[in-house]
């Protein structure tokens, strides 16, 4: 399929992969491989956005409130989650040039996944085609909130403190705010993703589940954004 013809390709995408465990109760699977079908998708999403000139994509993949599932789905997504960062995983990264963070409240994560992260971090640290962010452990209420904490414990005057000052001390400290944002699965919320950084991204819903979404269903994504008209308030 080519690319789309939109006007104007978001720069910064956010996407809230939703409808996982929706998807496979439908399709009458274990809701497990629901979580299989959708890292493959992340996957296929990836390549489609850095073919249409995407420099930054913002993956919701875990949040603060997923810690509150079963045992056994929360382990089988972090299994997941160390896959998507596993070795091979990092060689494509670097061969496609796209550097991986991973923003979140990684200290609550396994021993084992934080090291897989150090190292997939690591190893793409130079890479300059685009970024890759997945946030994992995320909410933006604790971002915020270690935001604080981080200015407080530098002891900054109150007078000083300043929107540019919370933005550095942001887990996406250094980058652009994303432009558009997608939720999956017929949920019109953005459940405190970038909650900070989304004041002004234009938010696009749809029905679909996100083991379903296809690459027609971003192009159309990108299209109705090249529609809109981004004022910021003026």
């Amino acid at each position: 399929m080519n690319p789309v013809k939109a006007e104007n390709i978001p720069y910064h995408v956010g996407i809230i992969i939703d409808g996982n465990r929706r998807w496979a109760k439908e399709k009458g699977l274990p809701t497990l491989e629901g979580h299989r079908r959708g890292l493959d998708k992340l996957r296929k999403v990836g390549r489609w956005c850095k073919d249409r000139g995407v420099k930054i994509l913002t993956i919701f993949a875990f949040s603060t409130e997923n810690w509150k599932r079963t045992k056994k789905e929360v382990d089988y997504l972090m299994r997941l989650l160390g896959q998507a960062l596993s070795k091979r995983e990092v060689k494509q990264l670097n061969r496609d040039g796209i550097r991986l963070q991973v923003i979140g409240q990684k200290e609550r994560l396994g021993k084992t996944l934080q090291k897989i992260i150090r190292n997939a971090e690591e190893g793409t640290k130079n890479n300059k085609e685009g970024i890759l962010n997945l946030a994992i452990s995320y909410g933006g209420r604790a971002e915020i909130l270690q935001a604080i904490n981080k200015i407080i414990k530098k002891k900054v005057p109150f007078s000083k403190i300043t929107e540019e000052m919370v933005n550095e001390n942001l887990w996406t400290a250094g980058l652009p705010f994303p432009d558009l944002i997608i939720r999956t699965s017929g949920e019109q919320r953005t459940s405190g993703f970038l909650l900070w950084q989304s004041a002004y991204s234009e938010l696009y819903f749809l029905k679909k589940c996100w083991p379903d979404f296809s690459e027609k269903d971003l192009d159309e994504a990108f299209v109705e954004y090249s529609k809109r008209q981004r004022r910021f308030g003026k």
